[in-house]
């Protein structure tokens, strides 16, 4: 039951970070229509950020509060200079170029921090353990991720439902035609949702890097799994996405414990599961 428990507490922080990557995806993919295949390279750029500030400053806090301002303007830099020519074009042309930006980030990243995997210290701290019951301690730094992670889908949440720039991102998300026809600058509202999705996933891969290794190509996988949380969520829903990220953090952590030799098939399952019932997910919209 220890082991059950540490898993299910490693599934709602894997579930946390997932969603904060995958929100960024969703909004993207939701709002703008473009599949952007490059999502991942912006999780792999903030852990290598957080190499690099964390080396400077010597706190991954620290390290985020300046990654951040600097992943926001890096996407808004890739959607003026890229992004916002594939709006109206097929979704083949997008998936080759932001293809193409995978493997350019990957080699400038190889240029810039070498093909060896990297450790981020977590902050001293936060480096000890609290005890849960008598055999079982878990990492400060895990809940803090977690207590953290949390804390930001709650002011996302705040800001998508209570807030204009919100109301803003769900118009578009329902009805971009209308949207531009009511008088609002389309483009200046694309360009804030991209780098904020760059903004959210280059935080994720900061907050992450203390607990995993930081390497080349950490970012595929992570691309993965977050178009799963899109496609179980459903294609815009913020909502969506968290409930689909603790599920797929969840079931990874257990099936780790319950069915080792089956661990990478449990999330597919699941998203397969859901689309049976659900064909657009769990809040999305079927589009016929």
């Amino acid at each position: 039951m220890d082991l059950v428990l540490v898993q299910i507490f490693n599934g709602i922080q894997y579930g946390f970070l997932i969603f904060l990557a995958a929100s960024g995806l969703t909004l993207v993919f939701g709002i703008l229509g473009v599949i952007n295949l490059a999502h991942g390279s912006f999780y792999m750029l903030g852990a290598y950020l957080a190499l690099t500030l964390t080396e400077v400053t010597g706190d991954v806090f620290l390290a985020c509060l300046l990654g951040v301002p600097l992943a926001v303007v890096f996407g808004w830099l890739i959607e003026r200079a890229f992004v916002r020519h594939l709006y109206k074009r097929d979704h083949l042309q997008q998936v080759l170029l932001t293809f193409a930006l995978i493997l350019i980030f990957n080699e400038v990243q190889r240029i810039l921090w070498g093909s060896y995997p990297h450790g981020v210290p977590a902050p001293s701290y936060l480096s000890g353990s609290i005890r849960l019951t008598d055999q079982l301690a878990y990492p400060v730094y895990r809940l803090a991720l977690t207590a953290i992670c949390a804390a930001l889908a709650g002011a996302m949440f705040f800001v998508i439902q209570k807030t204009r720039v919100g109301r803003l991102i769900r118009a578009g998300e329902s009805n971009r035609e209308m949207t531009e026809l009511l008088g609002f600058d389309s483009s200046r509202l694309y360009a804030l949702v991209f780098a904020t999705g760059t903004a959210l996933a280059a935080l994720a891969g900061m907050l992450a890097a203390p607990v995993e290794s930081v390497y080349p190509g950490i970012g595929e996988r992570i691309l993965i799994i977050s178009f799963v949380v899109v496609v179980i969520g459903g294609i815009g829903s913020i909502k969506g996405a968290f409930l689909g990220a603790l599920a797929i953090g969840i079931a990874d952590a257990l099936g780790k414990v319950f069915l080792p030799s089956l661990a990478g098939v449990v999330v597919y399952a699941l998203m397969a599961s859901v689309l049976v019932v659900r064909p657009g997910g769990l809040f999305g919209r079927v589009i016929r």
